[in-house]
């Protein structure tokens, strides 16, 4: 993986309602008031499954845009190599439509997953998720 046929990271991800309701579904029970971290906990949880996301249905109207840069932060490159190395293993090409539709796809069935999750409860949640059976050490 080098740096010269690396895709960039879309400028922002776009979800519909269904999506947006979750976030804030999420943000009401967690307490955590930004999306953009939430879409990083998804992103986590999504690429944690050994499956690809299953393809979602055409979006009407976009509810809501969350802008890469805000959705990865300060480890922006990290994140990206991260997901890279998830379409990799997959076997999907880095051209810049699979990139951005998988990471869509990735986001939105990770914010679903936490979403339904009956589990998460409050923001001690999400490490707790993370962290499994340790969690209770």
């Amino acid at each position: 993986m080098t740096a010269a046929n690396r895709p960039d990271p879309p400028e922002a991800i776009r979800f519909g309602s269904d999506i947006r309701d979750a976030l804030m579904t999420l943000v009401r029970r967690t307490g955590v008031k930004h999306r953009n971290v939430l879409c990083r906990w998804a992103l986590c949880r999504s690429l944690a499954e050994p499956s690809r996301p299953p393809a979602l249905p055409p979006r009407g109207e976009p509810a809501v845009d969350i802008a890469w840069r805000l959705v990865a932060g300060n480890l922006s490159e990290l994140w990206w190599l991260l997901f890279l190395t998830r379409l990799h293993d997959d076997g999907l090409p880095w051209d810049q439509q699979t990139t951005s539709e998988e990471l869509h796809r990735h986001i939105a069935r990770g914010v679903l997953y936490l979403a339904g999750d009956s589990a998460i409860k409050d923001v001690t949640s999400l490490p707790k998720l993370a962290l499994g059976a340790h969690a209770d050490r």
